[in-house]
């Protein structure tokens, strides 16, 4: 096990000083370019060479991808030039309202569509199976921007029951997350729906689970001592990965409820070229996608003990 999180941890390591320098090359191996974002169009060559040289980009490209390295490790990300502020007085706030956001969508659609998918694949062909294949069929094909008006026509203009925006300008208010759940709920339940279920027919029909039955064992025994295990790895996989769709694949849902989270401002800064938020915000999106690939990788550990075995062991037979 500890053999095993030491190389994630190195893994994880070279995957973001591979991103890192891959982002300095893109949107900092031109200085002129820097400059020019930061300062404006309209300023002089002057200012833009002076700027520079206070800002150390007349050192050495490879000195200076070590001292931009050392300032984003210590979470200094430099200045916004689109909100004139510190980027992580901003980033991090932003950071906290998608997490929310995430944490209220997860709290509904992991149990919805776990529960949907093992009743379906419990009884595959059945009449309860295609119903809920074909809700979850019609609720992944339809896009977000268009659940988003579909529920704002029923609930805000015609219902009069939620309020159509969720910029929370006057605090927390619980209302203003419903919209913007109900959206992310409606279209991620029906993936995890199908894949639970898919994951679960395969279960049913293995070996192990024919001898269960035949031995007499209960059927609740049955399904969740011997199945449900076995079912949820593929399940568990999917939903760490939604997190990465979560953080930065939301900004439809945010920018449409006007709703101040990572989404919206990764849009913001790509709008308003703002490089240094740009940066800021691309490291933090692909960190959370390392870490939760980590973690999905300990969840098949811990669903699967063979593999803690075979890895303690260093062999590759089961």
């Amino acid at each position: 096990m500890l053999r095993f999180l030491g190389k994630r941890l190195v893994a994880m390591l070279v995957t973001m000083l591979a991103v890192s320098a891959l982002v300095f090359l893109v949107l900092e191996v031109s200085p002129g370019s820097v400059a020019t974002k930061v300062l404006g169009p309209y300023s002089s060559p002057e200012q833009r060479q002076l700027w520079l040289q206070q800002h150390g980009y007349t050192a050495p490209l490879a000195l200076r991808y070590v001292r931009w390295l050392d300032r984003m490790w210590r979470g200094d990300f430099g200045e916004s030039t689109r909100f004139k502020t510190p980027v992580h007085a901003v980033l991090w706030p932003r950071l906290a309202n998608t997490a929310l956001l995430g944490l209220s969508t997860f709290t509904i659609l992991v149990p919805l569509a776990l529960t949907l998918g093992v009743l379906a694949g419990m009884r595959a062909g059945s009449g309860l199976d295609r119903l809920i294949s074909l809700g979850s069929i019609l609720t992944t094909s339809t896009p977000e921007f268009a659940s988003a008006v579909l529920l704002s026509t029923l609930f805000v203009f015609r219902l009069a029951w939620l309020p159509g925006t969720s910029s929370m300008t006057d605090g927390f208010a619980w209302q203003e997350l419903v919209l913007p759940t109900a959206v992310l709920v409606l279209a991620d339940t029906g993936y995890v729906t199908r894949m639970t279920r898919a994951s679960m027919v395969e279960v049913m029909h293995t070996a192990y689970i024919r001898t269960a039955v035949l031995k007499g064992l209960p059927w609740p025994v049955v399904l969740l001592k011997h199945a449900l295990r076995n079912a949820l790895i593929t399940p568990f996989t999917v939903v760490m990965l939604q997190i990465n769709w979560l953080l930065s694949g939301v900004i439809v849902v945010e920018f449409f409820f006007a709703y101040k989270g990572f989404g919206a401002l990764l849009l913001e800064a790509s709008l308003n070229q703002d490089i240094y938020l740009i940066e800021a915000c691309t490291l933090v999106a692909v960190a959370v996608a390392v870490g939760t690939q980590t973690l999905a990788d300990l969840g098949h550990l811990y669903l699967q003990p063979r593999l803690r075995t075979t890895g303690q062991s260093g062999s590759g037979a089961p």
